[in-house]
C-alpha cells in the first residue's frame, strides 16, 4: 500500500485514537515517523511507541496514547507541510502554538526537533505539524 502522506496519516490515527480512547494504536513504521514519535514522547504528549517487526517483514509501531483525567493530552494535531505545499520557518520567525502550551514539531538540520529545542539550538527547518 502506498501513502502520499504517511506522517499525515500516523497523525491521523493518533487522533481517531484519542477520540476512540484506545490506549494504543498500530501505524507502519519509518525513520521520520520514529523521530516525529520520539519528540513527542519528549513533550509529553504520549506515553510511548514500541518498533516491531512481525512475520511479514515490514516495521509496525504500536503508539501509546496519554491521557489525564479521562480526557485526551493532545487535544489537537493537525500536519502543517504537506507534500503539495511545504512550510519553511527560520528560528526567528517561529510562532509559539497556543502561547507556549502546544509545540511545532519541524526536520532541521540537527534532525527532528520541537519549536523549544530549535530556538535553543538555533536552527530553523520545515514545520512538520502542530500538537497541543
Amino acid at each position: 500500500m502506498s501513502f502520499s502522506d504517511p506522517l499525515g496519516d500516523m497523525l491521523t490515527r493518533i487522533r481517531n485514537g484519542q477520540h476512540a480512547r484506545k490506549s494504543s494504536i498500530k501505524s507502519p513504521a519509518s525513520n521520520l515517523r520514529i523521530n516525529v514519535l520520539e519528540a513527542l514522547k519528549r513533550e509529553g504528549f504520549i506515553r510511548g511507541y514500541e518498533v516491531s517487526e512481525p512475520e511479514t517483514g515490514k516495521r509496525e509501531l504500536t503508539i501509546e496514547l496519554k491521557y489525564y483525567q479521562g480526557k485526551g493530552v493532545i487535544e489537537h494535531v493537525s500536519r502543517v507541510s504537506k507534500p503539495g505545499r511545504r512550510v519553511y520557518s527560520g528560528v526567528k520567525s517561529l510562532p509559539p502554538v497556543r502561547n507556549g502550551l502546544g509545540v511545532s514539531i519541524l526536520s532541521t538540520p540537527r534532525g527532528v526537533l520541537s519549536d523549544n529545542e530549535a530556538r535553543e539550538a538555533n536552527v530553523g527547518g520545515e514545520v512538520l505539524c502542530e500538537v497541543y
